[in-house]
């Protein structure tokens, strides 16, 4: 059985002083219980040197919140892939809805990403997600299978390295969540959709990362398909990100 992963989403939040604090508060909370999932922080690039010094020897993952397309160059303001891995980067999320929203990054760009990603040994979380108007014209399904098919067809043989987050947009920071039903029913889609693709759909993860806090963990967590979290707001509150990582 894989273990559970709960990765957390900094977003655009920190600061040097913040960081310390949450990372320290996370870190005491941990020792204090056995780890019995896999953790996760995917912080703002410019934390990366910090939060890698903080986490060293203590079993936390280091994530990135996006990278580059491209392996170097005259790319302005881009972060690579090798850039990454020299801070220790395990895991990397590519396509947040965010990025996909407010950047315009397609499905196509997602892809790449992807494949980036894996050249350099870190592993891509592929977030896939709905807006409310999909989900009310009834076209979840459609556009989820489609962002993660370009991702497949990218990444080849190397599907199984992936970790697929499925993130309604329509429950990320809305304080609305998908109810475990549904969300295991999507989960339940792309596990086949996996399957599919690689015959080891079973050794991909594939986390919940819609609004997922300390009250509905234990519940999202407990359905067959749902293999962990994406945690934006509640990774910032020690307390219950730790509850979180209690419940997986």
């Amino acid at each position: 059985m894989k273990r559970k992963l709960i990765a957390g989403n900094w977003k655009m939040n920190g600061s040097l002083s913040a960081n310390a604090a949450l990372v320290q508060a996370i870190l005491s909370g941990l020792s204090q219980r056995a780890a019995h999932c896999d953790t996760a922080v995917c912080v703002p690039s410019p934390y990366l040197a910090q939060v890698q010094g903080l986490l060293a020897g203590s079993g936390v993952s280091l994530g990135a919140q996006d990278v580059s397309a491209h392996e170097g160059g005259a790319y302005t303001g881009e972060v690579s892939a090798a850039m990454l891995k020299d801070f220790a980067v395990r895991y990397c999320l590519v396509g947040h809805s965010e990025r996909r929203s407010y950047h315009h990054e397609t499905d196509a760009l997602v892809a790449i990403k992807a494949q980036m990603a894996l050249a350099q040994g870190l592993t891509p979380v592929v977030c896939v997600g709905e807006t409310l108007a999909e989900r009310e014209a009834n076209q979840t399904e459609a556009v989820v299978k489609r962002q993660l098919a370009a991702v497949i067809h990218a990444v080849g043989h190397c599907v199984s390295e992936l970790v697929v987050a499925y993130e309604p947009v329509w429950a990320i920071g809305t304080g609305k969540t998908a109810s475990p039903e549904q969300a295991q029913q999507v989960h339940a889609v792309l596990r086949a959709q996996l399957q599919a693709a690689s015959g080891h759909a079973d050794r991909i993860r594939i986390l919940y990362g819609g609004s997922m806090n300390a009250a509905n963990a234990a519940q999202l967590l407990s359905q067959p398909d749902i293999d962990g979290g994406l945690i934006g707001g509640a990774a910032l509150k020690p307390a219950d990100f730790l509850t979180i990582i209690a419940a997986a």
